[in-house]
């Protein structure tokens, strides 16, 4: 079945969110390698992204390790300096899709305090058909629920659905279920698999 939805992830996809790089920038490669072998700091964002208080979860999370109070801090009160800049390319490709008319959602990990800031910073996010937010929904990916989620709410096959994200955990899940898959590796690629499911024609991926 040819595509009739396309549906991106947004970190590494569309937004830049290379956490360790911006720790790297702020406190140095050491402290920021002690910090995260000490401190399961993805693991914290996931609670974020399953809809915890923004500000709560980091917040504790920082009293819990005084050694790293002011960095962990960081990772709520300098968040849009972690979440940058966007990638250029995918961003035209979500406003070529949508020009050709097909629809386009997102489906990412995202928390509702995050979501509520990048929003009117990053306009395309605003440009969806849909998009599928993790904290609004209290279920992350690759969690099979979640894609369950945006099937019954789109009320497309599975085989109707193209979805890109960066990590393969992620894709395998949604294959499992039966959706077409890109794994994002750059934004080239992602370009090239929407050509060849002809959703777009090479001059418009570009």
């Amino acid at each position: 079945m040819t595509p009739q939805a396309v549906i991106f992830d947004i970190g590494n996809v569309l937004i830049e969110w290379q956490p360790e790089r911006y720790y790297d920038a702020k406190i140095g490669e050491d402290r920021r390698r002690a910090m995260f072998a000490a401190v399961d700091l993805h693991g914290m964002n996931d609670a974020v992204d399953r809809g915890g208080d923004f500000r709560d979860t980091i917040y504790a999370t920082a009293e819990d390790y005084p050694e790293f109070r002011d960095e962990i801090r960081m990772w709520h009160d300098d968040w849009l300096e972690l979440a940058k800049p966007a990638i250029p390319q995918s961003v035209r490709l979500l406003r070529a899709l949508r020009a050709q008319g097909t629809k386009v959602f997102a489906l990412t990990n995202f928390g509702i305090g995050t979501w509520a800031i990048a929003t009117p910073v990053y306009g395309f996010l605003n440009e969806f058909d849909h998009a599928y937010v993790s904290g609004h929904m209290g279920v992350i990916k690759p969690e099979a629920r979640i894609y369950e989620m945006v099937e019954d709410d789109c009320g497309l096959d599975p085989a109707a659905l193209l979805f890109t994200d960066d990590r393969i955990d992620n894709i395998n899940a949604a294959m499992a279920r039966g959706w077409h898959v890109h794994h994002f590796e750059g934004s080239q690629g992602w370009a090239d698999c929407l050509v060849r499911h002809r959703l777009l024609t090479p001059e418009q991926a570009k």
